[in-house]
């Protein structure tokens, strides 16, 4: 596996380890939640970020972290990926080269909230509904 820059031409292949990721793991987020936020992620959000995958032997995109002022902003990895240290080494890249320092994640994803804790993150903050007004709560959380 090695980490590159995304580009606007790897933006469709980002959105699907998007989508399947949230399928994999936030079992709590709406089928009409999934498809108003696809275009948003694809013309908005990732524009919005710095952005970085991590590719596999075979060229495909298994994952990636977005970075704006200090925030990871987002962090995916494609479901067949997950525990095989992707995210470990998206994350401790956003820290050591992107200057992250803090996240804000789902609530209602306990693995992603055990996952940062477990990379010293430490919460800090809560909302009860996402940045859109959306009823899913979001731990604001600081490397401690």
């Amino acid at each position: 596996m090695r980490l590159s820059d995304a580009s606007q031409n790897d933006y469709s292949e980002i959105l699907e380890v998007w989508e399947a990721s949230v399928r994999a793991t936030h079992d709590f987020v709406s089928e009409a939640d999934i498809a108003f936020y696809k275009p948003l992620i694809l013309n908005e959000y990732l524009d919005a970020v710095a952005l970085k995958c991590a590719i596999d032997d075979s060229g495909n995109i298994v994952g990636f972290i977005g970075v704006a002022e200090g925030n990871v902003e987002m962090l995916f990895i494609a479901p067949q990926n997950r525990g095989t240290g992707v995210g470990k080494s998206l994350l401790m890249h956003g820290i050591d080269v992107m200057k992250a320092s803090k996240v804000d994640v789902n609530e209602q994803n306990p693995d992603a909230v055990g996952f940062y804790k477990h990379m010293g993150f430490k919460q800090v903050g809560r909302s009860e509904t996402d940045g859109m007004g959306k009823p899913y709560p979001i731990l604001h959380m600081e490397l401690a």
